[in-house]
């Protein structure tokens, strides 16, 4: 099922395929400032949307506690997501928690840089070292379309430059690839982080969450991607960089960089996920297709002990056997309406990616 096993370290647990677990990403708020047709379109996010009530939310505090337990069970790397994670008041205050828990080594964001320009300065000074910014085209109309707002990629481009000059390089910039509505700019965007020395993630629309109308003929599949931008600027293929790496990586032909492809339809990579979630409402999700998960955070505020929390996460994820996409590639029949072997899908906003 892996790519390379033999690139992993050893694991304090493993699942039933004997994945370890490595990455945790954290949902600090299940809001966001944008509405993407593919994530929280505006036609049911409105303005009567009922998001999740603050008791309902994870506190710092509760978050490091779970941060410390799953670092101890071998995650080294942690991801803040949302939601939109720079709506969360006092980010860089849990970021400055988060960094010192001892054994871990990274710990990266995912934004979609609106107030990145506000922030990015007391980002990196509260230990956060790496930023994702996601950004599915230059074409301003596009922009707003793909958004949900009536702005253009402006803001967005002001937020990676203040993230640069605070000391973030190389930044990755995520953008989801649409049939029909932005993959004739893939090549424009590519040119642009190019001559910057950023690095494009180009992502196949994913089937995430039961909202987005998700059908397969909007996919464009990384090989078509990598067909597009080679066709304008040569590439070849790179090793991973690490065991669990869920990017397929190229190399620009004539040494200038890098893109990536995150090919989640066309070429599943369950074999090595290494990654676990944990939502804005404490669930500890496993998959990012999962339907459900256990709530940490009744343990937590039940007054449960850090070892039983140990002993409810470690016999989670040895049981774990997710696989969604590579189920997926083998089922034609598989629907579109959001429904999968386990039912319906949590949301992408209350997940992260």
């Amino acid at each position: 099922m892996t790519r390379d096993q033999s690139r992993t370290t050893p694991a304090t647990i493993t699942d039933k395929f004997g994945r370890p677990m490595r990455d945790l990403r954290i949902s600090v708020t299940d809001r966001c400032n944008f509405r993407c047709t593919y994530c929280m379109p505006a036609e049911i996010f409105g303005e009567r949307y009922e998001f999740l009530p603050r008791p309902e939310i994870l506190s710092f505090e509760e978050i490091e506690r779970l941060a410390r337990i799953f670092v101890g069970l071998g995650v080294n790397k942690l991801r803040i997501t949302g939601g939109e994670p720079l709506v969360r008041a006092q980010l860089p205050a849990l970021i400055e928690r988060l960094s010192a828990i001892e054994g871990v080594e990274d710990i990266a964001l995912t934004t979609n840089g609106f107030l990145l320009a506000k922030m990015a300065a007391d980002l990196k000074a509260s230990g956060l070292r790496r930023v994702t910014v996601s950004l599915d085209t230059l074409d301003e109309e596009i922009a707003k379309e793909m958004s949900g707002r009536p702005y253009g990629p402006e803001p967005t481009l002001e937020g990676i430059e203040a993230a640069v000059a605070a000391g973030f390089s190389p930044i990755k910039i995520d953008t989801v690839v649409q049939r029909g509505v932005n993959d004739h700019t893939l090549v424009e965007t590519a040119r642009y982080f190019k001559e910057r020395g950023h690095i494009v993630r180009f992502i196949e629309y994913m089937d995430v969450g039961n909202r987005n109308g998700w059908k397969l003929d909007q996919v464009v599949t990384a090989k078509e991607i990598i067909e597009k931008i080679s066709a304008e600027f040569p590439l070849e293929p790179v090793e991973p960089n690490y065991y669990g790496e869920v990017a397929t990586r190229y190399r620009y032909a004539d040494g200038s960089g890098e893109i990536g492809v995150i090919a989640s339809v066309s070429m599943p990579f369950c074999g090595d996920c290494t990654r676990a979630r944990l939502t804005t409402d404490g669930r500890f999700v496993t998959c990012l297709f999962a339907s459900g998960g256990k709530d940490l955070k009744a343990l937590l505020r039940g007054g449960a002990s850090d070892e039983e929390i140990i002993a409810a996460v470690t016999g989670i994820w040895a049981a774990r056997d997710d696989r969604y996409s590579e189920l997926r590639e083998s089922n034609t029949d598989w629907p579109e309406n959001g429904d999968g072997p386990a039912g319906r899908k949590i949301e992408m906003y209350q997940i992260g990616g």
